[in-house]
């Protein structure tokens, strides 16, 4: 997977910064599927049975969208599986702010970005150039 850190190239198995680091483990990891998600397969971590902090998950449930064709309503329920699985760094005190965006760029193209603010005013831009390739490659 490619993206893209404050507008440099990056690949995402190459070394990593850990704010970035911890938003591609928070968004390719697999939460555990909500009840009412219909999902044969659940997914999750098992360390989420015994969380250090009450009700806290690990990942994103961005992989119920491989079950799915992509529509123009694709890119609204990838926003909200991302702020939902990056919600975790406002809650600890990370960031100050989160925007998340999710475009499709193509018949079979779906683009992602994290703009991450950090307390000390500094801004973090992460772009994702396909994340539904990586999904349902």
């Amino acid at each position: 997977m490619i993206l893209y850190v404050n507008g440099i190239r990056k690949d995402a198995t190459a070394s990593l910064d850990p704010l970035t680091r911890a938003v591609v483990i928070s968004l390719f990891t697999w939460r555990r599927a909500e009840r009412d998600d219909r999902t044969p397969q659940p997914y999750g971590w098992w360390g989420d049975t015994w969380p250090a902090v009450q009700n806290d998950r690990i990942g994103s449930r961005l992989y119920l969208l491989k079950r799915r064709k992509l529509t123009n309503k694709t890119p609204q329920d990838a926003r909200e599986y991302m702020q939902q699985a990056l919600a975790w760094m406002t809650d600890d005190g990370v960031a100050a702010r989160i925007d998340v965006t999710s475009e499709r760029t193509g018949t079979d193209t779906l683009a992602a970005g994290v703009t991450i603010y950090q307390r000390d005013g500094v801004i973090h831009n992460i772009t994702f150039d396909d994340i539904w390739s990586e999904l349902n490659g």
